[in-house]
């Protein structure tokens, strides 16, 4: 079956003053030569008009790109032309490309796709250019370029690379133990044990490479009308939420997300705490005290005139976790007592006004410290995807049976299992590797 070329817009939707349409397959250079004559040297720019095959008209005068395979993106004959970015040049070229025979619109993520079948990354690094372009902070970008740059795939083979050569000498183990010394003694088996020692470390790191690639979640909670959509507000710098005098205004709960020093936070205001006979302002409790329950941090917000009385369900959610917020500190004079009773609640407190501004700037370095701890430490190679840690965690499963394994032939199976899971990160998953090892480290048949 032959391979369809495929053709997609790489920028953005929309009018611009450039467009960048990709083109992959083994006909790319066919439908450049159609639209805009001879190719242009590979990987040089040429500005050339381009015109409809059928009637000869110049739909518009662009930039050249020609990338022969496997020196491509995706490893296929590649081109990219560089339009003005007005819908209606767009439209034109596309209209052409779609009359060619063999050739159909790109699926979302196909060039991935196809760069990942022929070899030029792997599937930890794919994961990558989806992360890197949903990125929204400094953090997030530059955690999303190493996994991009093979940091994490680098590590996982290294350790798929020595699982490997460790099953090698398990299979030999089943029919050659007394043949080979080196199987005889088993000293291959330290080499698995240290395997699966570096896998646990690294899968012990709290889920940090996760929580930044889906932001440090901050949940603001407390009683009706103790300022929380109002401090949500002043916080996000915009009237993100509805305000008004009336308490339960809120009764679903409502995010904003943040960069706080290239850290992404994600605040989420909810419905006040209280006993309710009101079945959507009950639904609304419920939803806050699970947020409050998934939540990296909460901001315990309590209207500070009530001079230190604070109402049980406020109290309940109060924990190491917590930062007390003694809002509308404005209303209070000089030295009020009542406030240092509530800041003394939880082991961070701070006072604030959400209508003058007043202690926002220090609420805000709380929330970026106890975010900047959180996904500190992450290393060079998080794990960055929940599919990532359950493949790891099946990996450590295998190792661990593989330790306890009586016979041969079921510590051989262990030790393949562990050796797949790691290769199902990658999308590398191959036998011959297993193979090559054996035959160029045992002389079988000699």
């Amino acid at each position: 079956m032959t391979t369809p070329t495929i053709f997609a817009v790489a920028s953005g939707a929309g009018r611009a003053a450039i467009a960048v349409l990709r083109i992959s397959g083994p006909r790319a250079g066919e439908a450049v030569h159609l639209l805009s004559g001879p190719l242009p040297p590979p990987r040089y720019a040429r500005l050339s008009a381009l015109k409809d095959p059928k009637s000869q008209e110049i739909l518009d005068r662009g930039l050249i790109l020609w990338f022969p395979g496997p020196a491509s993106l995706t490893g296929e004959d590649m081109a990219e032309l560089h339009l003005h970015g007005g819908r209606a040049v767009v439209a034109a070229v596309i209209a052409v490309l779609s009359r060619l025979p063999d050739f159909r619109p790109a699926e979302p993520g196909e060039f991935t796709r196809r760069a990942f079948h022929n070899g030029k990354l792997d599937l930890t690094a794919a994961e990558g250019i989806a992360d890197l372009v949903a990125a929204e902070t400094e953090a997030q970008r530059r955690q999303a370029m190493r996994q991009l740059e093979g940091a994490f795939g680098k590590l996982l083979e290294s350790w798929r690379e020595r699982l490997v050569k460790s099953l090698a000498y398990a299979e030999a183990a089943i029919d050659f133990a007394e043949d080979d010394p080196a199987v005889k003694t088993g000293a291959w088996r330290s080499e698995v044990a240290q395997v699966a020692a570096e896998i646990a470390r690294h899968l012990d790191d709290e889920r940090r490479g996760e929580r930044l690639r889906d932001g440090f979640e901050v949940a603001i909670l407390g009683p009706p009308n103790a300022g929380k959509s109002s401090l949500l507000n002043k916080l996000a710098g915009r009237e993100a939420a509805i305000v008004g005098a009336q308490s339960g205004t809120t009764r679903d709960v409502i995010e904003v997300h943040l960069d706080l020093g290239g850290l992404p936070i994600i605040l989420a205001d909810t419905a006040g705490l209280r006993e309710s006979r009101d079945e959507v302002e009950s639904e609304g409790v419920r939803r806050a005290l699970a947020r409050a329950e998934a939540a990296d941090l909460k901001l315990a917000v309590i209207d500070a005139a009530t001079s230190g009385k604070i109402d049980s369900e406020t109290k309940r959610i109060i924990d190491a976790q917590t930062v007390v917020v003694a809002n509308k500190r404005d209303l209070l004079p000089a030295g009020d007592g009542g406030l240092r009773a509530i800041l003394a609640m939880a082991p961070r407190g701070v006072a604030v006004s959400a209508k003058t501004g007043e202690g926002i700037a220090e609420l805000l370095a709380l929330i970026e410290a106890a975010a900047r701890e959180s996904f500190g430490g992450s290393g060079a190679a998080p794990i960055t995807r929940a599919r990532h840690r359950t493949l790891l965690q099946e990996c450590v499963a295998a190792l661990g049976r593989f330790e306890a394994a009586k016979e041969s032939e079921f510590a051989a199976e262990d030790l393949r299992l562990a050796t797949r899971a790691l290769g199902r990160i990658t999308g590398r998953v191959e036998v011959d590797d297993i193979l090559d090892v054996i035959f160029r480290d045992f002389c079988i048949g000699k």
